[in-house]
């Protein structure tokens, strides 16, 4: 093993890192617990002019909503979904914060209406996801008045794919979507690049991590970030060697090439497959990574790894099941993403799939693309969001808005 006591300031260093919970599991890279759920209010009486401030509620289907107005609304209302929320966690609105000002009052600093929801399920949510988007636009209309012109989605991480779907599948319903390093190209390929993360991990590092890439035991998951993460991120220190060829077999994107980088990117994918995995099977009813035929590459010695690697077959009707969180790239209404180029949880190459589908599709002129070269998941400034929004909100031509 490759031991050196000079090593273990790197070891603090990474321990530092996941005990602030930088790793969390969480799409929009922060804090995604929110308040505590609201008790559902008494009935709104139906169309009423709205009045600036906030006002939460419970859809039909049991996600809970907000929904804020500025004192001099321009007319149109943006809807947020959210990234990824842990299934084990309480629903709940999310909190983000846009340069220590919440999303909903930067939204309506801009004159915008806010909407958002917490879905009706934790975890892996897709489809669910479109369903609550479509509910809470339906409730804006059916609460206020004068209805929105325009309704315009933006969405990060999990969320990103989300407001993909709603745009692909409701034209009628929403104007416009910002989809933000989200997994838009390809669920398939998200969820393959965690379980193949997992797999070269279990290779290099073996019984690190109890279980395997597709059948973790509950006890894992539930002592991940007190237990096993701190157990990763040793195991890494202590083999440098090994960690990076962690990196080079993986591809994964790291922000500098030492081993305190390495742990904390790796942490942050292994966090997923850990604690997503039960969940992601039980959503899809059966385990959809299959990795008989893969080739893995940028070993030292990659015949030894592709004969000692774990193989798995997938479920078909997971496979089939993963369908309903897939896009076509068949584009109605303007679409725009934003990626970071060094995002080590969905992949950049989510971008390059997703222009694959579009174009394809012969939707070419209705979507935008726009990176930001960084490392991170969702690292994004606050420019950098407002400034592919406006750029989304400009392309939306208003006779759009007329078609309802």
């Amino acid at each position: 093993m490759d031991r050196d006591n000079s090593r273990r300031p790197a070891l603090g260093a990474v321990l530092a890192f996941i005990r602030s919970g930088i790793f969390a599991c969480g799409g929009d890279g922060g804090d995604l617990s929110g308040p505590e759920p609201p008790v559902p209010e008494p009935p709104v009486d139906e169309g009423v002019t709205p009045a600036a401030g906030c006002a939460d509620g419970v859809l039909e289907h049991g996600a809970l909503y907000q929904i804020c107005f500025p004192a001099d609304w321009n007319g149109d209302i943006v809807l947020y979904a959210h990234g990824h929320v842990g299934a084990d966690r309480e629903l709940a609105l999310p909190d983000q914060q846009v340069n220590g000002k919440t999303l909903a009052a930067t939204i309506n600093d801009l004159r915008y209406a806010y909407g958002t929801t917490s879905y009706r399920r934790n975890g892996l949510v897709g489809p669910e996801g479109v369903e609550d988007l479509v509910e809470l636009e339906a409730t804006v209309r059916k609460l206020y008045s004068p209805d929105p012109v325009r309704t315009v989605l933006v969405g990060v991480s999990e969320g990103g794919m989300i407001v993909g779907l709603a745009v692909e599948r409701h034209p009628d319903v929403f104007d416009g979507a910002l989809s933000a390093c989200g997994p838009v190209g390809s669920l398939q390929g998200q969820l393959d690049y965690f379980d193949d993360f997992r797999v070269v991990f279990d290779y290099l590092f073996p019984g690190i991590i109890p279980g395997t890439a597709v059948e973790v035991p509950a006890e894992v998951a539930a002592h991940w970030e007190d237990r096993y993460a701190p157990a990763v991120a040793l195991a890494l220190v202590i083999k440098p060697s090994a960690a990076r060829e962690l990196v080079r077999v993986t591809g994964l994107p790291i922000e500098r090439d030492d081993v305190v980088a390495i742990a904390v990117s790796a942490i942050a994918v292994l966090s997923y497959n850990v604690t997503g995995t039960a969940d992601a099977q039980q959503r899809l009813g059966g385990q959809p990574f299959d990795n008989t035929t893969r080739v893995y590459s940028g070993s030292g010695d990659d015949v030894a790894l592709n004969a000692g690697v774990a193989r798995f077959t997938a479920d078909p009707a997971a496979l089939a099941a993963v369908g309903e969180f897939e896009t076509t790239g068949n584009l109605q209404v303007p679409v725009a993403t934003l990626h970071t180029t060094g995002d080590p949880v969905v992949p950049f190459g989510q971008e390059a799939l997703y222009r694959e589908k579009v174009d394809r599709a012969g939707s070419s002129p209705r979507l935008s693309q726009e990176t930001v070269d960084r490392y991170g998941h969702c690292t994004f400034e606050a420019g950098e969001l407002l400034g592919s929004f406006s750029t989304l909100v400009s392309r939306i031509a208003p006779p759009l808005a007329l078609r309802r």
